[in-house]
C-alpha cells in the first residue's frame, strides 16, 4: 500500500519522537552517573525535551547540507553508554554524522570507532573534588547562575550551589526569593520544582538545598557554620570592583576565592573564557568574568585577528536596557540614563572595546566603542566595523566563521546563523557568548562589518559558569575536537 504524503510525514515524525523519547533516559543516566554532557553540534541534550532533541538534530543540516537522522545517532548513543568513560563533553551529532557520512570510521566497527575518538575519556578516574559555591547577590545574573547549576546538579556535579547571600530577612522574603527563581518574565518558568524550607532557612530546587544567608556585608558571614568550606564566592552585586575592595569577601570564614560578574579595575584579571582563561592560575584568589559585551565580541575578534589581522575598528553595541536605568524619567547620576528606558533609545558609553585589550593585548589601542540602549528587556547586538590586514569577501569570511563555530577552541563561544528571519527574541536563552548573523555580513577588500547577537543575560551566565569551573580546577575535554 502506498502512503500519502501526509501519512509519510506523520510516520516520520512519530519515528523521530520515539527515538528522542528513548534517548532521554540514556542522556540523563550518562550525565548524572558518569558526568558525560551530550550535545549535538553544540546544542545541549541534558534535560532536553523530545522536541529539543529533534530540533538539535535539525540544525546539523544547516551546517552539513545533509540531514542527521535520529535513527543514525541513537545507536551511537547506545554504544557510548556502554563505554567506561570519565566525565567530559561529547558531541553526539559530530560523531554520528562523521560515522554515517564522512567515512570517519575507516573500516572500524562502531565500538572501535568510538574507542578511538573518545580515547581521552576511556578508563580515566574522576579525581576532581567538588567545590562549594556561594552566590553573593541574587539578581538577574545570580538567579540564572543558580538555574544553570541546578540543572546540572547530581552525584557527578562538581560545582555545588550551597548558599546565596542577600540583604533583608523581612517576613515573606524566602517566598519572594523562591518566586523570582521559579518565574522569570524573560527566560520563562524554572524547569522543575521549587519549594521553601522555612524551618532550615532555605530554598529547595530539584533536590538541591540552597541556604539563604542574610547579611549587609561579607564580614558578617561565617560560611563554615553552614558546613561550607573553601567556597568560590560569586559576587553579582557589582558593589566592589578592584582587588582591595573585593578582598572584603575573605573576612567571611570559609571563603577561598572570589569571582566578579562585572568588569574589574586594578590588577584583577578580566577573563573571557575561550580567549584568555588559561591565564587563571591556582594561586588566583580574585578574578573577573568581564562584561557581557566583552564576552560577546572578544571571541569573534580573536578569530578574525588570528586569520586576517585587525588593523583598527569601531564597536557599536545596541544593548537592551538594564536594571540601572529608570522605568520613567527620573534623576540618574549618569548622562541620559535618567530618561525612561522602555520609551527611548539612549546613547551612552561602553568600556567593552577598550576592555577587549585585557583579553587580547594585541588589539590594545586599535578599537573604539560606543553604545545605544534600546527598549527591549534582553538580547543585544554588537556591530563590528573593522579594517583588516588581508583582503576577503563575504562568502569567504562567513565560511571561515562557520568553521570556527563548529571546529575550534571557540566553538562554545561563537554560534553562527544563516537565517534571514532571525530577530532578537529568537536568541533568548542562547548559551553562546555571541551569535554571528551571517546574512548581515558585509565584506569588501580589507574592510568588513559583522553583526553579532548575544543574550546579555543567559549567554553571559554560561560564560561565567565556565570561568567558575576554571577557577575550581574543573576541566573536562570536549570530544571530538574535529572530524
Amino acid at each position: 500500500m502506498t502512503l500519502s504524503h501526509e501519512e509519510q510525514y506523520q510516520r516520520s515524525w512519530q519515528e523521530r519522537q520515539e527515538y528522542a523519547e528513548n534517548m532521554q533516559p540514556i542522556i540523563g543516566r550518562l550525565y548524572r552517573n558518569k558526568g558525560i554532557e551530550l550535545v549535538v553540534y553544540g546544542k545541549p541534550l541534558v534535560n532536553a525535551t523530545t522536541i529539543d532533541i529533534i530540533k538539535a538534530h535539525k540544525t546539523v543540516e544547516r551546517f552539513e547540507q545533509q540531514k542527521l537522522r535520529l535513527r543514525e545517532s541513537f545507536p551511537v548513543l547506545e554504544a557510548i553508554s556502554k563505554l567506561d568513560l570519565a566525565p567530559g563533553r561529547i558531541d553526539l551529532g559530530k560523531l554520528a554524522f562523521a560515522y554515517a557520512y564522512k567515512n570517519a570510521a575507516e573500516g572500524l566497527s562502531l565500538e572501535q570507532y568510538l574507542q578511538r575518538e573518545l580515547a581521552d575519556l576511556l578508563g580515566q578516574d574522576d579525581k576532581i573534588k567538588p567545590t562549594d559555591v556561594v552566590l553573593y547577590g541574587f539578581g538577574r545574573i545570580g538567579r540564572l547562575l543558580a538555574r544553570l547549576m541546578i540543572e546540572r546538579a547530581g552525584p557527578s556535579a562538581k560545582l555545588r550551589l550551597r548558599a546565596i547571600v542577600v540583604r533583608g530577612g523581612r517576613k515573606g522574603d524566602l517566598d519572594k526569593r523562591a518566586s523570582l527563581l521559579r518565574r522569570d518574565s524573560i527566560h520563562g518558568p524554572f524547569n522543575g520544582s521549587i519549594t521553601v524550607d522555612e524551618e532550615n532557612g532555605g530554598i529547595k530546587a530539584n533536590g538541591t538545598f540552597i541556604k539563604v544567608i542574610y547579611a549587609d556585608s561579607p564580614e558578617q558571614v561565617d560560611y563554615t557554620a553552614y558546613d561550607i568550606h573553601d567556597a568560590l564566592v560569586v559576587d553579582n552585586t557589582g558593589i566592589w570592583k578592584d582587588d582591595k575592595e573585593l578582598s572584603i569577601h575573605f573576612k567571611a570564614k570559609g571563603a577561598a576565592k572570589v569571582l566578579l560578574t562585572a568588569p574589574a579595575k586594578g590588577d584583577v584579571k578580566n577573563v573571557v573564557y575561550g580567549v584568555n582563561h588559561k591565564m587563571i592560575t591556582a594561586d588566583d584568589r580574585i578574578v573577573s568574568a568581564a562584561s557581557c559585551t566583552t564576552n560577546a565580541i572578544t571571541p569573534v575578534l580573536k578569530a578574525l585577528h588570528d586569520e586576517y589581522g585587525i588593523r583598527n575598528g569601531h564597536v557599536e553595541t545596541v544593548h537592551s536596557y538594564t536594571n540601572d536605568q529608570n522605568l520613567i524619567d527620573n534623576y540618574h547620576s549618569a548622562e541620559r540614563r535618567g530618561r525612561a528606558a522602555p520609551l527611548n533609545m539612549v546613547l551612552t558609553s561602553t568600556g567593552a572595546a577598550s576592555a577587549v585589550a585585557k583579553a587580547l593585548p594585541e588589539l590594545k589601542g586599535k578599537l573604539t566603542g560606543n553604545a545605544i540602549r534600546v527598549p527591549t528587556p534582553n538580547v543585544s547586538m554588537a556591530i563590528l566595523s573593522l579594517n583588516l590586514n588581508k583582503e576577503t569577501d563575504r562568502d569567504s569570511l562567513n565560511a571561515y566563521l562557520q568553521k570556527v563555530s563548529l571546529f575550534s577552541d571557540l566553538q562554545d563561544q561563537i554560534d553562527f546563523t544563516n537565517s534571514t528571519e532571525i530577530v532578537s527574541s529568537d536568541l533568548v536563552g542562547s548559551r553562546y557568548a555571541g551569535v554571528v548573523d551571517s546574512q548581515a555580513t558585509i565584506a569588501e577588500e580589507d574592510r568588513c562589518v559583522l553583526y553579532v547577537w548575544y543574550d546579555n543575560e543567559f549567554g553571559y551566565s554560561t560564560q561565567v559558569i565556565r570561568v567558575m569551573n576554571e577557577m575550581a580546577g574543573i576541566f573536562y575535554p570536549t570530544l571530538p575536537v574535529a572530524l
